[in-house]
């Protein structure tokens, strides 16, 4: 079994009212120097060894980004088995 996380984003040319709303309260909160904010969506996946990677870019394709607004990364990580082998 591994995790895998993909990450989706507005696209950089794409407005981010929210992002903006975000920056906007950080000024009033006093916190200065952040240039920029973009806000996002994480969704974190549990599959089987089964599942490959094609798999796991057309459900995030199809699924969980809108692809005219959005990019997306998948990250998959090693099965756990692995991981406690790696220490």
């Amino acid at each position: 079994m591994a995790r895998v996380v993909v990450n989706v984003m507005p696209k950089a040319e794409i407005l981010d009212p929210q992002g903006q709303a975000v920056q906007r309260a950080l000024a009033r909160m006093g916190v200065e120097g952040v240039l920029d904010v973009r806000q996002g969506k994480r969704f974190e996946l549990e599959v089987a060894d089964s599942v490959s990677r094609e798999e796991l870019e057309q459900v995030a394709q199809t699924l969980l980004a809108n692809t005219v607004i959005e990019d997306f990364a998948v990250e998959v990580s090693a099965p756990e088995r692995e991981q406690g082998e790696a220490k």
